[in-house]
Protein backbone atom coordinates (compact mmCIF):
# COMPACT_ATOMS: atom_id res chain seq x y z
CA UNK A 1 0.00 0.00 0.00
CA UNK A 2 1.09 3.38 -0.68
CA UNK A 3 2.53 5.36 1.99
CA UNK A 4 0.56 8.60 1.60
CA UNK A 5 -2.55 6.28 1.94
CA UNK A 6 -4.68 8.14 4.56
CA UNK A 7 -6.79 4.94 5.75
CA UNK A 8 -8.28 7.71 8.20
CA UNK A 9 -9.83 9.27 4.64
CA UNK A 10 -11.45 6.08 3.85
CA UNK A 11 -12.97 5.37 6.90
CA UNK A 12 -14.53 8.50 7.27
CA UNK A 13 -16.06 8.77 4.02
CA UNK A 14 -17.11 5.27 4.50
CA UNK A 15 -18.21 5.59 8.16
CA UNK A 16 -15.93 2.54 9.23
CA UNK A 17 -13.37 1.95 11.81
CA UNK A 18 -9.88 2.51 10.73
CA UNK A 19 -9.38 -1.08 11.50
CA UNK A 20 -11.95 -2.15 9.55
CA UNK A 21 -10.77 -0.52 6.56
CA UNK A 22 -7.35 -1.73 7.17
CA UNK A 23 -8.31 -5.70 7.12
CA UNK A 24 -10.51 -4.99 4.02
CA UNK A 25 -7.47 -3.64 2.32
CA UNK A 26 -5.42 -6.53 3.93
CA UNK A 27 -7.27 -8.86 2.81
CA UNK A 28 -8.71 -10.28 5.84
CA UNK A 29 -11.97 -12.30 6.05
CA UNK A 30 -12.87 -11.61 9.47
CA UNK A 31 -15.09 -8.31 7.63
CA UNK A 32 -18.64 -8.69 6.35
CA UNK A 33 -19.49 -8.59 2.71
CA UNK A 34 -21.03 -5.25 2.79
CA UNK A 35 -18.17 -3.30 4.90
CA UNK A 36 -15.53 -4.83 1.92
CA UNK A 37 -17.36 -3.42 -1.00
CA UNK A 38 -17.82 -0.08 0.35
CA UNK A 39 -14.28 -0.19 1.57
CA UNK A 40 -12.63 -1.09 -1.92
CA UNK A 41 -15.39 1.11 -3.62
CA UNK A 42 -13.93 3.92 -1.71
CA UNK A 43 -10.56 2.79 -2.76
CA UNK A 44 -11.11 2.86 -5.96
CA UNK A 45 -12.26 6.17 -6.25
CA UNK A 46 -9.13 7.58 -4.65
CA UNK A 47 -6.89 5.26 -6.43
CA UNK A 48 -5.53 3.29 -3.51
CA UNK A 49 -5.89 -0.23 -5.19
CA UNK A 50 -3.07 0.44 -7.24
CA UNK A 51 -0.81 1.10 -4.66
CA UNK A 52 -1.85 -1.84 -3.17
CA UNK A 53 1.06 -4.91 -3.00
CA UNK A 54 0.11 -6.89 -6.40
CA UNK A 55 0.73 -10.22 -4.14
CA UNK A 56 -2.62 -8.97 -1.95
CA UNK A 57 -5.55 -10.68 -3.08
CA UNK A 58 -8.72 -8.56 -2.43
CA UNK A 59 -11.36 -11.82 -1.42
CA UNK A 60 -11.66 -14.45 1.50
CA UNK A 61 -13.86 -16.81 -0.38
CA UNK A 62 -13.21 -18.65 -4.64
CA UNK A 63 -15.02 -21.03 -5.67
CA UNK A 64 -14.11 -23.49 -8.72
CA UNK A 65 -16.73 -25.04 -11.01
CA UNK A 66 -15.21 -27.58 -12.89
CA UNK A 67 -16.00 -31.30 -14.58
CA UNK A 68 -16.77 -34.04 -12.02
CA UNK A 69 -13.42 -35.66 -13.43
CA UNK A 70 -10.99 -32.96 -12.34
CA UNK A 71 -11.01 -34.14 -8.77
CA UNK A 72 -9.51 -37.17 -9.44
CA UNK A 73 -6.11 -37.27 -10.68
CA UNK A 74 -6.80 -41.12 -11.83
CA UNK A 75 -9.42 -39.46 -14.15
CA UNK A 76 -8.14 -36.35 -15.74
CA UNK A 77 -4.41 -35.22 -14.57
CA UNK A 78 -4.36 -32.27 -16.39
CA UNK A 79 -7.23 -30.74 -14.86
CA UNK A 80 -6.46 -32.28 -11.38
CA UNK A 81 -2.74 -30.46 -11.45
CA UNK A 82 -4.50 -26.88 -12.76
CA UNK A 83 -6.73 -26.95 -9.48
CA UNK A 84 -3.78 -27.98 -7.52
CA UNK A 85 -1.91 -24.92 -9.09
CA UNK A 86 -5.16 -22.22 -8.20
CA UNK A 87 -4.11 -23.79 -4.51
CA UNK A 88 -0.12 -23.29 -4.23
CA UNK A 89 -1.37 -19.34 -5.81
CA UNK A 90 -3.86 -19.05 -2.49
CA UNK A 91 -1.62 -20.23 -0.18
CA UNK A 92 -0.18 -16.85 0.57
CA UNK A 93 -3.62 -15.35 1.34
CA UNK A 94 -6.44 -15.88 3.30
CA UNK A 95 -8.91 -17.67 1.22
CA UNK A 96 -11.14 -20.16 1.79
CA UNK A 97 -11.31 -22.24 -1.97
CA UNK A 98 -14.58 -24.19 -2.48
CA UNK A 99 -15.46 -26.65 -5.05
CA UNK A 100 -18.36 -27.64 -7.67
CA UNK A 101 -19.06 -30.32 -10.63
CA UNK A 102 -20.43 -29.37 -13.15
CA UNK A 103 -20.69 -30.40 -16.43
CA UNK A 104 -18.92 -29.06 -19.70
CA UNK A 105 -21.94 -28.77 -21.80
CA UNK A 106 -25.60 -28.79 -20.63
CA UNK A 107 -24.80 -28.00 -16.94
CA UNK A 108 -26.86 -27.34 -14.32
CA UNK A 109 -28.05 -24.03 -14.14
CA UNK A 110 -29.68 -23.84 -10.75
CA UNK A 111 -26.94 -25.83 -9.31
CA UNK A 112 -24.39 -23.08 -10.49
CA UNK A 113 -26.89 -20.18 -9.23
CA UNK A 114 -27.36 -21.74 -6.30
CA UNK A 115 -23.78 -21.82 -5.04
CA UNK A 116 -22.88 -18.48 -6.92
CA UNK A 117 -25.73 -16.38 -4.75
CA UNK A 118 -24.28 -17.84 -1.54
CA UNK A 119 -22.53 -15.25 0.75
CA UNK A 120 -19.06 -16.48 0.87
CA UNK A 121 -19.00 -17.11 -3.04
CA UNK A 122 -17.35 -13.90 -3.48
CA UNK A 123 -15.97 -15.10 -7.06
CA UNK A 124 -15.66 -17.99 -9.08
CA UNK A 125 -13.42 -19.87 -11.70
CA UNK A 126 -14.59 -21.95 -14.37
CA UNK A 127 -12.35 -24.47 -15.52
CA UNK A 128 -13.45 -26.30 -18.89
CA UNK A 129 -17.12 -25.38 -18.71
CA UNK A 130 -18.39 -24.91 -22.37
CA UNK A 131 -21.61 -23.95 -21.65
CA UNK A 132 -22.24 -20.83 -22.68
CA UNK A 133 -25.62 -20.54 -20.95
CA UNK A 134 -23.52 -20.78 -17.27
CA UNK A 135 -21.19 -17.93 -18.76
CA UNK A 136 -24.14 -15.90 -19.56
CA UNK A 137 -24.91 -16.28 -16.13
CA UNK A 138 -21.67 -15.48 -14.43
CA UNK A 139 -21.21 -12.39 -16.62
CA UNK A 140 -24.76 -11.27 -15.31
CA UNK A 141 -24.49 -11.72 -11.74
CA UNK A 142 -21.48 -9.06 -11.77
CA UNK A 143 -19.65 -10.80 -9.31
CA UNK A 144 -15.64 -11.35 -10.44
CA UNK A 145 -15.02 -14.72 -12.50
CA UNK A 146 -12.37 -16.14 -14.38
CA UNK A 147 -12.27 -19.16 -17.02
CA UNK A 148 -9.61 -21.37 -17.37
CA UNK A 149 -9.16 -23.26 -20.46
CA UNK A 150 -12.88 -22.59 -21.69
CA UNK A 151 -13.82 -19.34 -23.99
CA UNK A 152 -17.35 -16.69 -23.50
CA UNK A 153 -18.13 -16.55 -26.64
CA UNK A 154 -19.76 -13.38 -26.35
CA UNK A 155 -16.25 -12.02 -25.11
CA UNK A 156 -17.98 -10.76 -21.07
CA UNK A 157 -15.63 -13.03 -19.36
CA UNK A 158 -11.92 -12.65 -18.99
CA UNK A 159 -10.15 -16.38 -19.45
CA UNK A 160 -6.66 -17.76 -19.67
CA UNK A 161 -5.76 -20.72 -21.59
CA UNK A 162 -3.00 -23.06 -23.30
CA UNK A 163 -2.36 -21.67 -26.63
CA UNK A 164 -3.54 -24.76 -28.11
CA UNK A 165 -3.49 -23.60 -31.83
CA UNK A 166 -0.12 -22.44 -31.51
CA UNK A 167 0.89 -25.23 -29.75
CA UNK A 168 0.01 -27.62 -32.52
CA UNK A 169 1.47 -25.90 -35.11
CA UNK A 170 4.93 -25.96 -33.16
CA UNK A 171 4.86 -29.44 -32.56
CA UNK A 172 4.39 -30.14 -36.33
CA UNK A 173 6.81 -27.74 -37.06
CA UNK A 174 9.97 -29.38 -34.75
CA UNK A 175 9.42 -32.64 -36.79
CA UNK A 176 9.70 -31.22 -40.42
CA UNK A 177 12.53 -28.84 -39.42
CA UNK A 178 14.10 -32.07 -38.22
CA UNK A 179 13.50 -33.89 -41.65
CA UNK A 180 10.39 -35.45 -41.39
CA UNK A 181 7.42 -34.84 -43.97
CA UNK A 182 5.22 -37.70 -43.78
CA UNK A 183 4.15 -37.36 -40.52
CA UNK A 184 0.88 -39.26 -39.30
CA UNK A 185 -1.02 -37.37 -36.13
CA UNK A 186 -3.22 -39.14 -33.88
CA UNK A 187 -5.20 -37.13 -31.95
CA UNK A 188 -7.95 -36.77 -29.65
CA UNK A 189 -10.65 -34.55 -30.74
CA UNK A 190 -12.99 -34.47 -27.81
CA UNK A 191 -13.08 -30.57 -27.01
CA UNK A 192 -12.74 -27.60 -29.49
CA UNK A 193 -9.38 -27.27 -28.02
CA UNK A 194 -7.91 -30.28 -29.58
CA UNK A 195 -9.48 -28.90 -32.96
CA UNK A 196 -7.42 -25.89 -32.11
CA UNK A 197 -4.58 -27.85 -31.84
CA UNK A 198 -5.21 -29.66 -35.47
CA UNK A 199 -5.92 -26.34 -36.84
CA UNK A 200 -2.11 -25.16 -35.73
CA UNK A 201 -0.79 -28.79 -37.22
CA UNK A 202 -2.75 -28.09 -40.57
CA UNK A 203 -1.30 -24.49 -40.19
CA UNK A 204 2.42 -26.14 -40.24
CA UNK A 205 1.83 -28.32 -43.52
CA UNK A 206 0.60 -25.40 -45.04
CA UNK A 207 3.41 -23.59 -44.28
CA UNK A 208 5.49 -25.71 -46.13
CA UNK A 209 3.56 -26.19 -49.04
CA UNK A 210 2.52 -29.94 -47.89
CA UNK A 211 -1.02 -31.18 -48.45
CA UNK A 212 -2.36 -32.58 -45.43
CA UNK A 213 -4.82 -35.64 -45.51
CA UNK A 214 -7.27 -36.62 -43.08
CA UNK A 215 -7.75 -40.06 -44.72
CA UNK A 216 -3.87 -40.60 -44.73
CA UNK A 217 -1.96 -38.15 -41.92
CA UNK A 218 -4.64 -38.17 -39.11
CA UNK A 219 -5.91 -41.38 -36.79
CA UNK A 220 -8.59 -39.91 -34.20
CA UNK A 221 -9.09 -41.51 -31.14
CA UNK A 222 -12.36 -41.68 -28.66
CA UNK A 223 -10.11 -41.32 -25.62
CA UNK A 224 -6.26 -40.42 -24.41
CA UNK A 225 -5.48 -44.20 -23.10
CA UNK A 226 -2.47 -45.60 -24.12
CA UNK A 227 -4.97 -49.05 -25.24
CA UNK A 228 -6.90 -47.34 -27.59
CA UNK A 229 -3.95 -45.86 -29.29
CA UNK A 230 -2.04 -49.07 -28.86
CA UNK A 231 -4.77 -50.74 -31.05
CA UNK A 232 -5.25 -47.96 -33.74
CA UNK A 233 -1.41 -47.93 -34.39
CA UNK A 234 -1.39 -51.59 -34.60
CA UNK A 235 -4.66 -51.24 -37.38
CA UNK A 236 -2.80 -48.53 -38.94
CA UNK A 237 -0.09 -50.85 -39.44
CA UNK A 238 -1.16 -54.21 -40.69
CA UNK A 239 -3.58 -52.00 -42.87
CA UNK A 240 -0.79 -49.88 -44.59
CA UNK A 241 1.58 -50.94 -47.03
CA UNK A 242 5.09 -50.67 -45.43
CA UNK A 243 6.23 -48.13 -48.17
CA UNK A 244 3.73 -45.52 -47.21
CA UNK A 245 4.65 -45.72 -43.72
CA UNK A 246 5.11 -42.39 -42.08
CA UNK A 247 8.45 -41.51 -40.61
CA UNK A 248 7.15 -40.01 -37.43
CA UNK A 249 3.76 -40.13 -35.20
CA UNK A 250 2.69 -37.00 -33.63
CA UNK A 251 0.66 -37.94 -31.03
CA UNK A 252 -1.59 -35.88 -28.30
CA UNK A 253 -0.70 -36.99 -25.27
CA UNK A 254 1.51 -39.12 -23.30
CA UNK A 255 -0.17 -41.86 -22.50
CA UNK A 256 -1.37 -42.26 -26.31
CA UNK A 257 2.68 -41.80 -27.24
CA UNK A 258 2.92 -44.70 -24.84
CA UNK A 259 0.56 -46.76 -26.99
CA UNK A 260 1.94 -45.51 -29.89
CA UNK A 261 5.40 -46.96 -29.12
CA UNK A 262 4.17 -50.20 -27.48
CA UNK A 263 2.49 -50.93 -30.85
CA UNK A 264 5.85 -50.03 -32.73
CA UNK A 265 8.06 -52.20 -30.41
CA UNK A 266 5.61 -55.31 -31.36
CA UNK A 267 5.57 -54.89 -35.03
CA UNK A 268 9.61 -55.27 -34.83
CA UNK A 269 9.78 -51.05 -35.35
CA UNK A 270 12.46 -49.04 -33.05
CA UNK A 271 11.99 -45.62 -31.82
CA UNK A 272 13.65 -43.28 -32.95
CA UNK A 273 15.51 -45.26 -35.49
CA UNK A 274 12.60 -46.83 -37.55
CA UNK A 275 9.59 -44.49 -36.56
CA UNK A 276 9.82 -41.07 -34.32
CA UNK A 277 7.33 -40.56 -31.89
CA UNK A 278 6.40 -37.13 -30.36
CA UNK A 279 4.17 -35.83 -28.04
CA UNK A 280 1.88 -32.87 -27.12
CA UNK A 281 1.81 -33.05 -23.34
CA UNK A 282 5.30 -33.83 -22.14
CA UNK A 283 4.40 -34.12 -17.86
CA UNK A 284 2.76 -37.35 -17.10
CA UNK A 285 5.66 -40.05 -18.68
CA UNK A 286 9.17 -38.61 -18.98
CA UNK A 287 10.32 -42.05 -21.06
CA UNK A 288 7.96 -44.72 -22.49
CA UNK A 289 9.43 -47.91 -22.61
CA UNK A 290 12.97 -46.62 -21.78
CA UNK A 291 12.55 -44.04 -24.39
CA UNK A 292 12.84 -40.33 -23.23
CA UNK A 293 9.95 -38.91 -24.83
CA UNK A 294 10.21 -35.80 -27.00
CA UNK A 295 7.15 -33.34 -26.39
CA UNK A 296 5.97 -30.01 -26.01
CA UNK A 297 4.57 -28.94 -22.89
CA UNK A 298 1.50 -27.77 -22.64
CA UNK A 299 1.04 -24.98 -19.82
CA UNK A 300 -0.57 -26.83 -16.75
CA UNK A 301 0.37 -25.65 -13.39
CA UNK A 302 1.02 -22.33 -14.45
CA UNK A 303 -3.06 -22.01 -15.47
CA UNK A 304 -3.89 -21.98 -11.64
CA UNK A 305 -1.22 -19.16 -10.71
CA UNK A 306 -1.60 -16.84 -13.61
CA UNK A 307 -6.13 -17.48 -13.40
CA UNK A 308 -5.85 -15.88 -9.53
CA UNK A 309 -3.59 -13.30 -11.25
CA UNK A 310 -5.93 -12.32 -13.15
CA UNK A 311 -8.90 -12.57 -10.95
CA UNK A 312 -6.80 -9.76 -9.21
CA UNK A 313 -6.64 -7.73 -11.56
CA UNK A 314 -10.57 -8.03 -12.16
CA UNK A 315 -11.39 -7.29 -8.56
CA UNK A 316 -8.77 -4.31 -8.70
CA UNK A 317 -10.25 -3.08 -12.26
CA UNK A 318 -13.46 -4.88 -12.71
CA UNK A 319 -14.00 -2.30 -15.34
CA UNK A 320 -11.18 -2.96 -17.50
CA UNK A 321 -11.60 -4.70 -20.64
CA UNK A 322 -12.39 -8.20 -20.95
CA UNK A 323 -8.77 -10.23 -21.97
CA UNK A 324 -7.93 -13.52 -23.16
CA UNK A 325 -4.36 -14.62 -22.40
CA UNK A 326 -3.06 -17.57 -24.12
CA UNK A 327 0.51 -19.37 -22.27
CA UNK A 328 2.73 -20.68 -24.73
CA UNK A 329 4.48 -23.99 -24.34
CA UNK A 330 7.81 -25.10 -24.21
CA UNK A 331 9.82 -27.86 -26.16
CA UNK A 332 11.47 -30.85 -24.40
CA UNK A 333 13.72 -32.39 -27.13
CA UNK A 334 14.91 -36.12 -25.46
CA UNK A 335 15.54 -39.19 -27.77
CA UNK A 336 12.24 -40.28 -29.08
CA UNK A 337 12.65 -38.26 -32.12
CA UNK A 338 15.73 -38.66 -34.81
CA UNK A 339 16.76 -36.22 -37.35
CA UNK A 340 16.20 -37.06 -41.32
CA UNK A 341 19.24 -36.95 -43.28
CA UNK A 342 18.93 -37.05 -46.68
CA UNK A 343 21.31 -38.11 -49.40
CA UNK A 344 22.92 -41.36 -50.00
CA UNK A 345 22.76 -43.70 -46.81
CA UNK A 346 19.49 -41.76 -45.72
CA UNK A 347 15.80 -42.11 -46.51
CA UNK A 348 13.34 -39.35 -47.04
CA UNK A 349 10.12 -38.83 -46.74
CA UNK A 350 7.83 -36.76 -49.53
CA UNK A 351 4.77 -34.81 -49.29
CA UNK A 352 2.30 -38.02 -50.02
CA UNK A 353 3.90 -40.02 -47.04
CA UNK A 354 6.09 -42.40 -49.32
CA UNK A 355 10.02 -42.95 -48.83
CA UNK A 356 12.07 -41.22 -51.81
Amino acid sequence: MSKTLKITEIAAQTGLSISTVSRVLAGKANTSETARQRVLECARQKGVLQGIAAGRLLLNSLVIFAPQRAFDERLDVFYYRVIQGVGRALEPHDVRLRFCALEENDSDANLFLSKMNQPDSEAAILLGIDDPHIHDLAADLGKPCVLINCRDRKMRLSGIAPDHQLIGQYAASYLFDMGHKGVLTLLCLRRYTMELRLEGIRDAWDSRNLSFDETRHLITAQSFSAKESEALVSDYLANTPRPAWPSALLVGGDFMAAGAVSALQKAGLRVPQDMSVMSIDGFNLAEIHDVPLTSVHVPRDELGEEAVQLLQQRLMRPEAPVVNILLAGSLKARESVRRVRYGKGHSAVNSDGLYD
